[in-house]
């Protein structure tokens, strides 16, 4: 079982740079304003934006510039402590991270590689296999609320003597830094920090310049469950009978949380800023683009010959699709006729 207390590594020549936990946002210009407007209506920009204007003008309200902090961005950051394995499946290269008695995927993206090679090279170079790691938390959630999601991690960089300035200086083993909007989801029974992706100008220029699928896959939010005893705000909760008015919309928090691994999920730990009624700007898919997206996928997977929707259960007996699902003694047949019933027998006179 590797330990999670904090581990402090010999430092080495290579000094592997970790992300700070707060970068500036980009400003906006005119034309790129005018694109955003566009793309409200498409739901590509959160509709919460289009009241605000660009960061850069100097004639906002008074009011605009007490609800909304400009320096507030959407971010799920922070430190896990564990065991790293490199195993070999077939002629690819699997990354595992064992925490406790529970072991996670560790992944990286192309932008990472040079930390993910580094990690690689320290533990190859020192022997030593428990590591500490900044990372980006993953969650897949499914269709089903009872399912537990796959949890994952992608590698941001790790800690080799807690150098200043940076997050890994600012937590502890197994502490995150959340920032999203506080929320139910469909397919989670426990409320989530939902995490989207900041508006940046390149990332719009991106966006107009790709395919749905790709559009979606870019956009997709990390909704990551919390445990918050005794919140400071409930948690938004969609209510398909109520009239829109009435809806409201999710807060934006930004809090300090422990990951648990026995309950895949966050704890509460601490308030970080006061919860904001308005979000910075973030991207999301639109309505349209998810349904584009996901009638490729259905005509790819058809054209290969995979079948898109759930498997079938095999039948346990003969007879008609009615007979065989049917459980309990019916009154009926299943041609519409009433079963005639036994007549009861007199009772005996004593």
């Amino acid at each position: 079982m590797a330990s999670t207390e904090p581990i402090k590594n010999k430092p080495s020549k290579t000094a592997v740079p970790l992300e700070s936990a707060a970068p500036k946002p980009e400003q906006v210009d005119d034309n790129t304003q005018n694109q955003v407007n566009n793309l409200e209506k498409d739901e590509v920009v959160s509709k919460e934006e289009q009241s605000q204007p660009a960061p850069q003008e100097e004639n906002k309200t008074e009011n605009q510039s007490e609800t909304t902090d400009s320096s507030a961005l959407f971010q799920a950051i922070g430190i896990i402590t564990g065991k790293v394995n490199f195993t070999l499946e077939g002629d690819k290269e699997r990354s595992t991270i064992t925490i406790g008695n529970k072991e996670y995927p560790l992944l990286y993206a192309s932008r990472k590689q040079r930390a993910y090679d580094a990690l690689k090279k320290e533990i190859e170079a020192t022997g030593e296999s428990i590591q500490r790691l900044v990372v980006y938390p993953n969650f897949t959630h499914f269709p089903g609320r009872d399912q537990p999601p796959n949890v994952s991690f992608q590698v941001v960089g790790f800690d080799k003597g807690r150098q200043d300035d940076t997050i890994s200086q600012q937590l502890q083993d197994m502490e995150f830094k959340l920032c999203g909007l506080w929320q139910f989801i469909p397919v989670c029974r426990t409320p989530c920090i939902s995490v989207f992706k900041n508006f940046t100008k390149e990332r719009l220029d991106h966006i107009k310049q790709s395919e749905p699928a790709r559009k979606v896959k870019f956009m997709k939010a990390s909704h990551l469950p919390l445990f918050w005893r005794d919140a400071l705000v409930p948690p938004f909760r969609f209510n398909p009978k109520a009239p829109k008015e009435e809806q409201g919309r999710p807060v934006f928090i930004q809090i300090k949380a422990k990951f648990v691994p026995h309950r895949d999920a966050f704890e509460f730990d601490s308030l970080l800023e006061l919860p904001q009624e308005k979000p910075p700007r973030f991207l999301k898919a639109s309505k349209d683009d998810k349904a584009t997206a996901m009638a490729q996928k259905k005509a790819a997977l058809k054209a290969a010959g995979k079948d898109f929707g759930p498997p079938r259960g095999k039948p346990t007996a003969s007879g008609s699709s009615a007979e065989r699902t049917f459980k309990g003694k019916p009154t009926k047949d299943f041609k519409g006729k009433p079963l005639e019933m036994p007549k009861p027998k007199p009772k005996t006179q004593q």
